[in-house]
């Protein structure tokens, strides 16, 4: 009986064993489940939710990527600049201030036309104006000589330096060498800051007519709208000049041309003369201006001309 017993509760201790071991297995397969996921390791990839956009951002990130009219559509007022102040000059080539310590006799600016390379960006043709022009042109060129017509001018306006120079006045030139960059604005610009007594530009034309041939000069007219109150003295000097020179050098003596197209006569506020010295476009007259002889005679007449202006 007592052997009996005791078989009994030997079988419920193994019972009860068991039953706690199962019990602690669920204890820790619980704790197990509740753990935080851990961080992932490099390497690993993770999937994220993605987030749809709604309509509202798609037509809010519209409204700020859409230009207005007024930066896409620039106003012609922009590109209108005020009367320049400062403006650079070739005075001499390694200055770029037009500055000139006068002593009372008569100043000339000397303006030979053109340089080596035409610059076709725009600038007002007068100050405050609408109309705009190229800044400066390249010129022409000797039908016979090739001559480029930036090398003549320059050529003349030297030797001009030399005989006005010789004659007591004070001379300042706009430009001693063809490479340079100076806009017909800024070049008007050297003899205003300057308030020069006179401002020769000197010029060679050209024509599609190739018998045309001649000396002439242009001025402002009556009206111009940027500097009429110019207008007597720069036709004087025109008309003078024009004299001088043809008398001076034989050629066909033209006329005086009243216009308000140049640029380099509106932005001037001092008297000024464009001297044409004849046609680089007529054979004859081209191989004539070509040589240092005619050059010379071209730039007595003008300074006669200058010299009669000033009596």
């Amino acid at each position: 009986m007592e052997r009996e017993k005791i078989a009994n509760i030997g079988l419920w201790v193994k019972r009860l064993v068991s039953l706690a071991a199962l019990v602690s297995l669920m204890i820790v397969a619980y704790s197990l489940n509740r753990q935080p996921m851990p961080a992932p390791q490099p390497g690993e990839t993770v999937s994220t939710p993605i987030t749809r956009p709604t309509e509202e951002t798609i037509q809010a990130t519209e409204q700020i990527t859409q230009p207005t009219e007024e930066t896409t559509q620039p106003t012609e007022q922009i590109a209108q600049p005020v009367e320049p102040t400062t403006i650079p000059t070739e005075l001499p080539p390694e200055s770029t201030e037009a500055t000139v310590e006068q002593d009372g006799r008569n100043l000339v600016v000397i303006d030979a036309g053109h340089q080596t390379k035409g610059n076709s960006q725009k600038e007002p043709v007068g100050p405050g104006a609408s109309t705009m022009k190229a800044k400066v042109a390249g010129g022409t060129r000797g039908v016979a000589t090739k001559l480029p017509e930036y090398k003549l001018n320059l050529m003349v306006a030297m030797k001009l330096q030399a005989v006005l120079e010789s004659r007591g006045y004070q001379v300042v030139m706009v430009r001693t060498e063809n490479d340079v960059d100076i806009s017909n604005a800024e070049r008007a610009q050297v003899a205003n800051e300057l308030k020069a007594d006179a401002f020769i530009r000197i010029h060679a034309n050209g024509s599609e007519n190739s018998s045309a041939n001649g000396i002439l000069t242009i001025c402002q007219t009556k009206k111009n709208p940027y500097n009429k109150e110019l207008h007597d003295k720069s036709y004087l000097l025109s008309q003078r000049v024009l004299e001088q020179t043809a008398a001076a050098t034989g050629a066909k003596k033209l006329y005086v041309w009243e216009t308000d197209t140049m640029s380099g006569i509106n932005w001037c506020q001092v008297p000024t003369t464009i001297v044409e010295m004849g046609f680089m476009t007529n054979e004859e007259e081209d191989r004539k201006m070509a040589t240092d002889e005619y050059q010379q005679k071209l730039a007595v007449g003008i300074a006669n001309g200058i010299d009669r202006y000033f009596d």
